[in-house]
């Protein structure tokens, strides 16, 4: 590890006061303490958000579940209220990693990391959320822009995010059997605005995929989404996966996420 800076302020407030331009905040700790272990990334200054009360739990209403940024994975998993309204988004958060990477990691601290296989950006996207920060509201849609690249600014803060209450939703993935991340993640939802299909570990970053949601928006059934083939010369390719399996599980992933949606 390279030499660093540690704070842990009480409040959002203060937490942005000591932020600089080479500032990391510090969530869960399951991303960048692992990379900064192997030197891969490197900051003057780190702040711990894990002593701000504000930026954890949970909230429901009629319409929407709000989760606090250092919420960690577990807690949305095992919340009773999101298994009651957004039954999906509990399942995601239940299996990421192991029980302590879920315990200790957050969904603050997933979506600003942006790993290219990370699940929970597939929610965001799945499920057209919007990421509130100390600034501002970031539609899902517009919040991740590439590798590890999201639209947060220097020293901008995640505070919750908002997803809409939605049970026609499933999360399904191929996962890498060692870090459980997904080869090919896929998340389906069917709502009032339509057919959304996002799709993590296939490319740099998450993306929504057209065609399939065109195909379920005329028949959402698990044979629409099979019968799409989409074109491989973008997608991933590694030693886990070649880019054209890659590509042929986004459509396995999404009819089976469908086949679940369509029971809920």
């Amino acid at each position: 590890m390279y030499e660093f800076e540690y704070r842990r302020p009480a409040s959002r407030s203060a937490a942005a006061a000591q932020s600089t331009a080479d500032t990391r905040y510090l969530a869960g700790g399951q991303s960048l303490v692992q990379s900064m272990k192997l030197r891969l990334t490197q900051s003057e200054r780190l702040v711990d958000l894990g002593g701000i009360a504000d930026l954890q739990g949970i909230t429901a209403d009629r319409d929407s579940v709000t989760i606090g940024a250092m919420t960690t994975h577990a807690a949305v998993g095992a919340s009773a209220d999101v298994r009651r309204m957004i039954p999906a988004l509990a399942d995601l958060a239940g299996g990421i990693g192991d029980p302590m990477v879920r315990t200790m990691g957050t969904i603050g601290g997933s979506i600003a990391n942006a790993d290219p296989a990370a699940c929970y950006p597939a929610a965001v996207l799945g499920l057209g959320a919007q990421v509130r920060t100390d600034r501002r509201t970031i539609e899902g849609d517009s919040f991740f822009k590439g590798l590890f690249e999201t639209a947060l600014e220097p020293g901008e803060l995640i505070v919750d995010v908002r997803f809409p209450a939605l049970h026609r939703a499933a999360y399904v993935k191929h996962k890498q059997p060692a870090s459980r991340f997904a080869l090919v993640g896929v998340f389906v939802s069917r709502g009032p605005g339509g057919v959304r299909v996002a799709v993590t570990g296939a490319k740099s970053c998450v993306f929504r995929a057209k065609p399939l949601e065109e195909a379920l928006a005329t028949s959402f059934t698990p044979e629409a989404a099979k019968a799409i083939r989409l074109r491989a010369d973008d997608i991933n390719s590694d030693l886990h996966a070649s880019a054209d399996y890659r590509a042929a599980m986004i459509s396995v992933m999404a009819a089976r996420a469908v086949a679940i949606a369509a029971t809920r």
